[in-house]
């Protein structure tokens, strides 16, 4: 007898491809129909026959009262509707938000702003986690809200007096800045915002947004930077709870979240704010051989500095070593790699500088409390 189908709708009501397609991989995998008559059309099959439900319960009463009604295993990719108790799997918006203050203070930046057009959990969420971020390295940071500016309009009115509002703030704003948006559309807000008032981006205002998704951005005369929500692992982990469900396993407990993919550098925050030339040096240094296996001799060749030097003013600009920035970025390399790659973790080793696995695995687990196939195993499930 043949097994039967599993029948999957997905009433997503908010929409991004690389989710559909982590949930169409799962689907292929394991030999689902999917259903998706709304995502198209938006046409809610009032009465629909099925096994299991993958939602982003958003916008729409009339989607959420069907999925409730549906009384179906279901998986909710949001959390814009906390009264509704479906399993759910989200985005880490608060390590999004780290890797961005990461990011700027990387480069250099001593001066930071958070900007949010909207009230939006994700929003909050990501907020409140680059503003812990920096306040956890000594650093403050402004919250500008369009909402709760005195400017706040709506209707016609709105896109102009929000341009106007944002560059009134930007030029008051100490710089070099760096902004860290609530996602693109808004990195892109702060931009255009900068530009119709002649505030150079980068060089006065960094801009990085979140989820990589505006369209052609190389194309722009200055490509914005974004955090690399991985919404394609979030579509498939979604799928893969689902399945559980559909199966009669109990849901978890808490949320499971989905940590970012990375940071997709491009020229709106691609730019070292270090005023000291031999640490800047450096930086660069790092950033462009750390993948090889250099070491502090060689960073202190390219500072043209002396090795207490270099180290003094790693610390007095940096609050770190030379040593520990070279480590954090091959870090962060190995931690990318893992997650998205399926290379032997011997060979990532060499591919991050590390001349042996045993000092690659005592670094990683010193780094993160866990080995990297530890990692990779949680980046993965």
């Amino acid at each position: 007898m043949a097994k039967k189908q599993k029948r999957v709708f997905l009433a997503l009501g908010w929409y991004d491809y690389r989710l559909h397609q982590g949930i169409e991989k799962y689907a292929q995998e394991h030999g689902w129909h999917l259903y998706s008559e709304f995502t198209r059309e938006k046409i809610i099959p009032w009465g629909w026959q099925g096994d299991g439900i993958l939602a982003w319960l958003g916008a729409g009463d009339d989607l959420a009262e069907f999925v409730k009604t549906a009384k179906l295993p279901t998986v909710d990719f949001s959390f814009r509707r906390p009264e509704l108790t479906f399993p759910r799997v989200l985005e880490d918006h608060t390590h999004a938000a780290r890797l961005a203050a990461e990011h700027f203070l990387a480069h250099g930046f001593s001066h930071f702003c958070f900007y949010s057009d909207a009230d939006n959990w994700s929003y909050e969420e990501r907020g409140t986690g680059f503003v812990k971020a920096l306040n956890d390295t000594g650093h403050g940071c402004s919250w500008l809200r369009w909402r709760e500016s005195p400017s706040y309009a709506t209707g016609k009115q709105e896109w102009q007096r929000k341009r106007k509002w944002l560059a009134s703030q930007m030029k008051q704003a100490a710089k070099p800045l760096a902004v860290f948006a609530a996602n693109d559309q808004q990195a892109l807000d702060v931009l255009e915002s900068c530009e119709s008032v002649g505030i150079r981006v980068p060089e006065d205002v960094a801009v990085l947004g979140a989820e990589n998704y505006l369209l052609a951005p190389d194309a722009m005369h200055t490509p914005i930077s974004s955090v690399d929500t991985n919404l394609e692992n979030l579509g498939y982990t979604g799928a893969e709870l689902l399945d559980r469900l559909m199966k009669g396993e109990k849901p978890p407990v808490e949320s499971i979240r989905i940590p970012a993919a990375g940071v997709i550098v491009r020229k709106s925050s691609d730019i070292l704010t270090i005023s000291h030339p031999g640490v800047g040096r450096s930086l660069r240094y790092i950033w462009e051989h750390g993948h090889e296996p250099i070491c502090i001799k060689d960073l202190v060749g390219v500072a043209g500095m002396s090795r207490r030097g270099l180290h003094k003013a790693f610390l007095e600009h940096l609050q770190r070593t030379p040593g520990q920035e070279l480590q954090r970025v091959r870090i962060e390399r190995a931690k990318k790699l893992l997650a998205q790659t399926s290379q032997k973790v011997e060979t990532i080793a060499y591919d991050c500088g590390y001349q042996s696995i045993n000092s690659f695995c005592v670094a990683f687990k010193r780094a993160t409390s866990m080995s990297a196939r530890e990692y990779r195993d949680k980046m993965r499930h």
